[in-house]
């Protein structure tokens, strides 16, 4: 790769997602017909370029693009610049390609809508976004793309701005989303203040040498989490993530396998110098990883609309990841972002396509729809059973290289994730069964059902083949192009009893979970009225206290806050203008033309002033 194209490669892959965005801004009222293949085809040549760039980095070598300077102060200066290493190299591919495959799925499912053209700007803007984060080399640069990533969300689960639910999630998730973003703010005022630089490579180097002390890498690292907590919809930030679900399900799909959601976990592995200085901040990282993973797995068991099952998936899979991350294995973190990406897009998809033949979320009034529809139900059992990480499909391989990364120092942490994959496949295995097999509980829909047309099946055929070949191609210890990931750091491969052990307990959550709904067995959480079904379908509560504890104290706050603004601040002001007013009222009525109240006043003020004369010359 010579420096002329190291140079502007990576500006190569950012770049059309930002003139197709312009150009819908422009003109997308007058291309409407257009705008979903102006977009697919600015996609699909970002993705050409990260392709490019994943085969010059392969042997462990960085692209480094020609930065724009934006501004300087002193030794200070700011500038956009554009690096690209094997793992944004692989983050960019990853982005890229779902996007591209929503992009093209998204001119079916849209095309009714008035408001496609909106649609797909918006979904450019995203896909700008996301790029942009992964080849930021600055902390002003990765601050302004996270941010915009975090704004594009907002607008793409809030867009059918009508319904009060869709408004409310993309509020809460702009929200709590930005609690999290606050520790990014932090780090950044952090890192410049301990090292005069904006520049996250000399962040880097400082820590590396030992510049920094141990407790502020600590408490660098732990600011960087919390960021990445808010977007990957880690505990206890992880409410917003589920009510996402209100945008359009190619947008679930976009946020939830490999952009929005994936930018915390890889925020987390980009700044891995930072961490691996820090034991307690790994620790940190692995415990909250995986204690998500099997408490979101928890509260998928009793959910009844389909994306909100997928919703907690993926909260429990970052978790996954985030747990690979905290046991030093960034390797395998990124490597099950990237299969995750593709069987996570793939089950939204063929979701979407279900709800796009019955008009309901609700898995209770499905079923059988593995008749009507065949193809959709067999990607959607293939993209199932690689959730659970059944052989040999790409979930097997990647989930047993996390597990592998926790077995030598965190063996309460392996058992979390080993019995995550047991409550994995019971949910998926309820969905299974009450969506695509069994009886029609509402023939009406049922007769109504139908596939998906070919621009919508289409990106599933795509992913559904990366899901049955992915795994294999690329795991780090025997696919072509698993060096790719060995360059991110050594991911261990599972042992035999490992792979056994997970398999079996994926088969026994299937099998149980399939009996539980047929009725042939007991159902530990068959019972609504049970506390236990209470308990998850009202998700620990968490929630209710978040709205009526934290929110309730905020409004408190905001109510105090306005009343000593009106009561005291303002009351102030108006009892100073009101004092004003009664005095010039008085000394106009005290004028009343009358010659003798004049005089009056002339001699008063006299005497006054003779006295403090008086006063004055005798102290002197």
């Amino acid at each position: 790769m010579t420096n002329a194209i190291a140079s502007w490669l990576p500006w190569a892959v950012v770049l059309p997602p930002l003139v197709s965005f312009l150009l819908l801004t422009a003109l997308g009222s007058k291309i409407r017909k257009a705008a979903g293949w102006i977009g697919s085809l600015a996609t699909l040549i970002s993705l050409i370029f990260a392709f490019r760039a994943l085969t010059a980095v392969s042997g462990g070598a960085t692209l480094v693009a020609d930065p724009l300077l934006l501004l300087s102060y002193g030794d200070v200066e700011v500038a956009f610049g554009a690096d690209v290493s094997p793992l944004s190299a692989i983050m960019l591919v990853v982005v890229a390609g779902v996007s591209f495959l929503v992009h093209v799925y998204s001119i079916g499912y849209m095309a009714k809508d008035p408001r496609i053209a909106v649609y797909f700007q918006y979904l450019s803007l995203f896909t700008l976004a996301m790029l942009g984060l992964v080849v930021s080399t600055n902390w002003v640069e990765l601050y302004v793309f996270w941010e915009l990533v975090g704004a594009a969300s907002f607008l793409l689960i809030g867009f059918d701005y009508m319904r009060p639910a869709a408004r409310a999630a993309a509020f809460k998730a702009f929200i709590v989303t930005r609690i999290g973003d606050i520790g990014l703010f932090a780090a950044m005022i952090l890192a410049f203040a301990q090292t005069k630089s904006l520049a996250i490579a000399d962040t880097f180097q400082a820590v590396q040498s030992g510049a920094l002390a141990p407790n502020v890498v600590t408490g660098l690292a732990l600011l960087i989490f919390l960021a990445a907590v808010g977007k990957s919809g880690q505990f206890p930030l992880h409410v917003w993530l589920p009510d996402a679900m209100e945008g359009p399900t190619p947008v679930s799909a976009l946020i939830h396998a490999a952009t929005m959601v994936a930018a915390g976990v890889y925020l987390v592995a980009f700044t891995y110098p930072i961490f691996a200085q820090s034991p307690s901040a790994q620790f940190v990282v692995a415990t909250i990883g995986a204690f998500t993973a099997i408490f979101a797995a928890t509260m998928a068991l009793v959910q009844t609309d389909i994306k909100r099952v997928l919703a907690y998936s993926t909260v429990s899979q970052l978790g996954y990841m985030m747990l690979a991350l905290g046991a030093g294995s960034v390797g395998a973190a990124i490597f099950h972002l990237t299969t995750h990406a593709f069987f996570k897009a793939l089950l939204f998809l063929a979701a979407g396509a279900v709800i796009h033949a019955v008009g309901t979320n609700d898995i209770t009034v499905m079923g059988g729809l593995a008749k009507k529809m065949p193809v959709t139900a067999a990607w959607f059992v293939i993209a199932a059973a690689a959730l659970v990480g059944l052989p040999p499909l790409a979930g097997f391989f990647s989930k047993d290289a996390v597990l592998a990364s926790t077995v030598p120092g965190y063996p309460a942490h392996f058992t979390a994730a080993v019995l995550t994959v047991l409550l994995t496949a019971a949910y998926m295995g309820r969905v299974l069964w009450l969506v695509f097999f069994g009886e029609a509980r509402d023939a009406g829909r049922h007769a109504a059902a139908h596939e998906a047309p070919l621009v919508m099946r289409a990106p599933m055929h795509v992913l559904g083949v990366l899901v049955l070949v992915a795994g294999a191609f690329t795991a780090p210890w025997t696919g072509p192009i698993g060096r790719v990931f060995g360059a991110l750091g050594e991911v261990a491969h599972a042992p035999l009893w490992m792979a056994g052990l997970t398999t079996a307990l994926g088969l026994l959550g299937l099998g149980f979970s399939f009996l539980c709904v047929r009725g042939a067995i007991p159902c530990p959480l068959g019972d609504p009225t049970r506390a236990a079904y209470r308990l998850l379908e009202e998700r620990y509560y968490i929630d209710w206290f978040y709205e009526r504890a934290v929110g309730g104290a905020a409004a408190l706050f905001g109510r105090f806050a306005e009343a000593v603004d009106r009561l005291v601040i303002d009351g102030l002001w108006r009892g100073i203008a009101d004092a004003l007013i009664v005095s010039g009222e008085r000394a106009d009525a005290a004028g009343g033309g009358q010659i003798q109240r004049y005089n009056a006043v002339a001699l008063f003020a006299l005497v006054v002033m003779l006295v403090v004369f008086a006063l004055s010359m005798k102290g002197v």
